[in-house]
């Protein structure tokens, strides 16, 4: 039960999945919990054990990606855009410093600093603050205290022959009865991938580092504290689908928490943790000589932050309430020259030191009905301030708009749970609010380069209003699994981009300006299917189907939403020796919408093959992998590929990984 399981919380061990369960988190009552293995899920596929981040989480049957290259893609949650998802790293919000969005905050993290990825869909993720389409959580590694002095680590190493990736990922850990540190290292260099026809596809390339260090110390039996940092750095980082790339990124990522727990008493844990980091980065066209005029677009993002979480426990009821506060600045500055970089034509704030300031509070709350059901209730109420300082930006499109402005932030959900015999069942609704992004607000000149416009917001855009709902149906046997999840939103005020009359483009590659505006409302559908069927002892298949259906309210199409897509997979394990191979794919995109730059993309199918061997060296447990990606050489681009950029060819990967 996850919050009778109060000393194994206290230890650092988080119990979550990579998908989430359906609707709730399941909760019954045990007698006695045994955990093995520190129960920790693996950042890793059934095909590829050296995953990035983005290829992980784009496992998830509720999560797509658009793509401007080989690096930093956009995750959306049920289809939606990341200004409609909130995205945290252990609950800590993060601010990318990018108005072309080309740092999610998911590029600021890497698979061996992570333990497990939490996804909630809907009014589900409000814990962490106002969302619309969820919210992902990105959990750190941490090494539980011991009863005896211990080393841990791994370290992995390997090789991509298409873009000539070579990475290296190293994690050390030590625990002790009074102290715990974790520590990790990982570096990445690509250069320019191959698609299908075997074409170089320029602008392509990245190099990125990360390194992380936690630090924990008991302060009493019940009790403990804990430093986490994390610093990541890339250079030069091509994105193929826009007019610039990224010269430099840099990220720090620091925290201070304490946890306390408690043996009786109606409250069972409580964790609390301040927080700040700081994010700058770098777009230019240096290496565009081609561009008739030059840009440069530095952003800076910089927060400061609390979150504090209560566990709560009594008999069949149990809760989790939370607070999040936070203060964010935004700075983008956009300055164009001429061939001849000393002399500067153009300067302007694309976000004028933005700052956004919130504070929420949040409850989840369950009751256990029977052993057979659950009702969940929750909601959150949170205030968002923008102050703009430079405001004159604002008033050339939107004279007289205010300087600052206040929303309040309602939302509530409910769902329940019901499991019988083999079936479960589950239904829920939701309803929320979300402000508008910094971009949506108060963006000035944020050149598209999907659609060719550049985009202005507007500070009196109301909020966002969502209304949801949900159902998943299941059968589960000792063989064969089935899982039927559908969900519905209908959101009010729908923010999206819309032609101006007035204003011209300033950038010399845009077609015209659009401003961000309110539709009367959108819909939005969503459905998946997921199958899986022991075939023999260590046979095993998989199967995944899903579609979505976007219309604004004039039943035009929304912009990025995937097609029916599947995917099906065997797995064969024998000892110490494993197979696995997947086809997937994607359906034409026949709903696309060319008012917002769209075209129609063709069906594709990509197979997938890869081999493990596990075995020893001195007792130290090793790994070897070989596979390769899109075997076929297929060559193909998907709805989400930001200008029709091709997707990567054959890819044959290597990997080698030691655990001790």
């Amino acid at each position: 039960m996850k919050y009778i399981s109060i000393a194994l919380l206290f230890l650092g061990i988080t119990v979550t999945a990579q998908n989430a369960h359906v609707h709730h988190d399941s909760i019954k009552n045990l007698e006695e919990v045994t955990v093995k293995n520190a129960a920790k899920k693996k950042i890793e596929t059934e095909m590829k054990m050296a995953v990035s981040v983005d290829e992980f989480l784009s496992s998830s049957d509720n999560i797509s990606f658009i793509k401007r290259g080989a690096y930093a893609w956009e995750p959306l949650l049920n289809n939606m855009s990341t200004e409609r998802s909130t995205v945290t790293i252990d609950g800590m919000h993060i601010f990318g410093a990018c108005t072309d969005k080309m740092d999610p905050i998911t590029s600021y993290v890497e698979s061996n600093n992570l333990a497990a990825i939490d996804i909630k869909s809907g009014q589900e993720g409000s814990l962490h603050g106002a969302t619309v389409a969820g919210s992902i959580d990105l959990k750190r590694r941490s090494t539980p205290f011991s009863t005896e002095k211990k080393w841990g680590g791994s370290y992995q190493s390997g090789f991509e022959f298409n873009n000539k990736q070579f990475f290296n990922l190293g994690n050390v850990s030590y625990s002790s009865n009074k102290f715990v540190a974790d520590g990790s290292i990982s570096y990445r260099k690509a250069d320019n991938y191959y698609d299908g026809n075997d074409d170089e596809v320029k602008h392509s390339q990245y190099k990125k580092f990360n390194t992380s260090l936690g630090l924990a110390y008991k302060t009493s039996d019940l009790s403990s504290v804990r430093l986490d940092a994390i610093f990541d750095m890339a250079k030069d980082v091509g994105f193929p689908a826009l007019p610039m790339d990224l010269s430099l990124s840099r990220a720090l990522i620091t925290s201070a928490s304490y946890k306390q727990l408690f043996k009786e008493g109606l409250v069972r844990v409580i964790d609390s943790k301040v927080y700040f980091n700081a994010i700058e980065h770098y777009m230019d066209d240096t290496t565009r000589p081609e561009n008739l005029v030059h840009m440069d677009m530095p952003g800076w993002s910089t927060t400061y932050g609390l979150v504090s979480k209560a566990n709560i426990k009594k008999n069949s009821y149990s809760s989790e309430i939370q607070l999040n506060a936070y203060d964010n600045l935004s700075i983008a500055e956009m300055r164009m020259y001429p061939q001849d970089r000393s002399k500067r034509s153009m300067f302007a704030y694309s976000w004028p030191w933005v700052t956004t300031r919130y504070g929420g509070l949040s409850m989840n709350n369950y009751w256990d009905i029977s052993e057979k059901s659950q009702l969940s209730l929750g909601g959150s109420l949170g205030v968002n301030y923008n102050y703009s300082k430079y405001v004159e930006f604002n008033w050339i499109f939107h004279p007289g708009a205010p300087q600052e402005k206040t929303r309040f932030l309602p939302s509530l959900h409910a769902g329940y749970q019901l499991d019988i015999d083999q079936f479960n069942f589950s239904v829920g609704t939701g309803y929320g609010h979300r402000a508008p992004s910094v971009s949506e607000g108060y963006g000035y000149y944020i050149y598209n380069s999907f659609d060719r416009y550049d985009y202005i917001g507007d500070p009196n855009l109301k909020n966002e209003i969502s209304y949801e709902g949900n159902a998943s149906a299941g059968f589960k046997n000792e063989r064969l699994s089935i899982q039927g999840k559908v969900n519905y939103f209908y959101i009010q005020n729908y923010i999206i981009g819309r032609v101006l009359s007035m204003g011209s483009p300033m950038n010399y590659q845009s077609v015209g300006v659009k401003g961000y505006t309110s539709l009367d409302y959108a819909t939005l559908f969503n459905m998946s299917m997921n199958a899986a069927y022991d075939i023999l002892e260590h046979l095993h298949w998989k199967g995944t189907l899903t579609y979505a259906r976007g219309m604004d309210d004039k039943e035009g199409n929304l912009p990025f939403i995937r097609p029916l897509s599947y995917q099906t997979s065997l797995h064969f394990m024998h000892k110490n020796f494993g197979i696995q191979t997947s086809v997937n794919g994607d359906f034409a995109q026949i709903n696309y919408s060319p008012e917002y730059g769209e075209d129609q993309t063709s069906a594709y199918t990509i197979w997938n093959i890869s081999a493990n061997y596990t075995f020893k060296i001195n007792k130290v447990k090793t790994v070897v992998q070989v596979g390769a990606e899109n075997l076929l050489n297929e060559y193909y681009s998907t709805y989400a590929d930001w200008g029709n950029i091709p997707r990567m060819g054959r890819n044959i990967f290597t990997s080698l990984k030691f655990n001790f």
